[in-house]
């Protein structure tokens, strides 16, 4: 129960859903590759020693250890992966690949919340959030980051992410200026000669 539990709490997978992660991608099987794995019964716990790998289509965590775990009352299932940095990665809809990377990265499968700690990163086609933490509620789909410190949260928008191509004006095309020839006639030699 404690492995099939981890397993469907992989469905941590989906952080990028909302961002139209690629379709069918959490309808793939899971495959964890570790170097070792420990389960802990006790504590309905396993924790993969790595580095850890974890595939399920086109999403890919990378980690130096991901624990799976669920509470006693088996309502709350966690994954958390830990590294320097633990990344996630998922191509999207439009082809393009949605990061996540941090110290931690930890999902909540009863709450569908990604948090991000420990110089945490999200990008998506280039624009970034940066912070000491994010946190990501998929269902909300409600993005809050905050920093320690001196430290600033830091938000990168590329052009491209803000301005719908269709929206844009047409660029208007300058006619171009039309050249007159004229054409002169030479004086008839003919009637002098």
């Amino acid at each position: 129960m404690l492995l099939a539990s981890a397993i469907v709490a992989l469905g941590f997978v989906s952080p990028m859903s909302s961002l139209e992660a690629k379709e069918g991608d959490l309808q793939q099987q899971v495959k964890i590759s570790s170097v070792s794995q420990k389960a802990d019964i006790k504590n309905n716990q396993i924790i993969f020693y790595g580095p850890v790998t974890v595939v399920q289509g086109s999403i890919n965590i990378q980690a130096d250890e991901l624990r799976a775990f669920t509470s006693d009352n088996s309502v709350t299932k966690t994954l958390v992966a830990t590294g320097n940095p633990a990344t996630f990665s998922q191509e999207l809809d439009d082809g393009k690949i949605g990061t996540a990377s941090a110290s931690e990265v930890r999902y909540d499968l009863a709450s569908t919340t990604l948090t991000l700690t420990g110089k945490a990163k999200l990008d998506q086609a280039g624009s970034q959030v940066t912070g000491d933490i994010i946190r990501y509620n998929i269902d909300k789909q409600e993005l809050i980051a905050q920093s320690k410190g001196d430290e600033r949260v830091i938000t990168i928008i590329q052009p491209e992410n803000f301005q719908d191509p269709s929206e844009q004006a047409p660029v208007e095309q300058q006619p171009e200026p039309q050249t007159r020839i004229e054409q002169q006639q030479e004086p008839s030699t003919q009637g002098n000669q």
